[in-house]
């Protein structure tokens, strides 16, 4: 019998914000195939029995191709394996999902998708920012710096005031960003803020301006960019100490648990 493909969101980081279904899966499956900005934290969550295997592809570097992915997907489950394709996120934004989706209905084989938290939620939630805001933003457009055509801005033209951003992936390209901004008529004043690594213990918050978002430097991935006057109304808010030291003790708590009482399907 052939075995069935799960593309499961991984959230942004933090093992916590993981779903249930998403963790039942992920504690079931023989393979997880995972992508390169799954966090640590998750990856050492994974059980001791599966076999965990690696198929990120960074910018700009040389790895498996998304054919080879697909390939990969689909062979593993004509062997009768529970396969997970474990991504960063959530698998349907800015995922390549549907090309997988394509590839698995093309060879017959059974799937079934698990959303996750996506990162511009996990990031506006650490940098207090909501996303809308009836007095300052009805609207909220997410782009990637990156597609097979060209950046994700280079279209935009004429944006409506009450617009929030959400720059996905956009790698060391702060200068360029900043000038597609301005071009697409975000003045030079409008707050915005880099956030890398959302969620996890090596999470950095970056407030700038439009204006002088060239200035600062490219963000250890994952990062994406939060543009609007939303950001400028958490701009002084921070967070207590001791509530991110609590957050990361029961982080390890959790984890710890996960290594040794593993979830079954009952």
């Amino acid at each position: 019998m052939p075995g069935k493909v799960y593309l499961v969101g991984a959230g942004p980081g933090d093992p916590e914000l993981l779903t249930r279904k998403a963790w039942r899966v992920l504690q079931t499956a023989d393979v997880v195939l995972h992508d390169d900005l799954v966090s640590q934290e998750i990856l050492r969550a994974l059980p001791l029995a599966a076999q965990v295997i690696s198929v990120g592809k960074r910018c700009g570097a040389k790895g498996i191709s998304q054919i080879e992915i697909n390939e990969l997907m689909v062979s593993l489950a004509q062997e009768g394996k529970s396969v997970a394709r474990l991504k960063n996120g959530d698998p349907l934004l800015f995922g390549r999902a549907g090309e997988e989706m394509e590839a698995l209905r093309q060879s017959g084989i059974e799937f079934e998708i698990i959303p996750g938290v996506t990162s511009a939620l996990g990031a506006a939630a650490s940098a207090r920012i909501s996303l809308t805001d009836r007095r300052h933003a009805s609207r909220v457009v997410f782009v990637t710096a990156h597609r097979a055509g060209g950046t994700g801005l280079t279209n935009e033209r004429h944006v409506a005031p009450d617009t929030t951003y959400v720059i996905y992936m956009p790698g060391n390209r702060n200068v360029a960003l900043a000038e597609e901004l301005q071009a697409a008529g975000i003045g030079a004043e409008i707050p915005c803020v880099v956030i890398s690594r959302a969620t996890t213990k090596d999470e950095t918050i970056l407030r700038t301006t439009v204006g002088k978002l060239a200035e600062l430097p490219g963000a250890a991935a994952p990062s994406l960019v939060v543009v609007g006057s939303v950001v400028g109304m958490a701009t002084g808010d921070a967070t207590g100490m001791e509530t991110e030291e609590l957050s990361d003790e029961f982080r390890e708590q959790i984890l710890s648990l996960a290594m040794e009482h593993p979830i079954h399907n009952s």
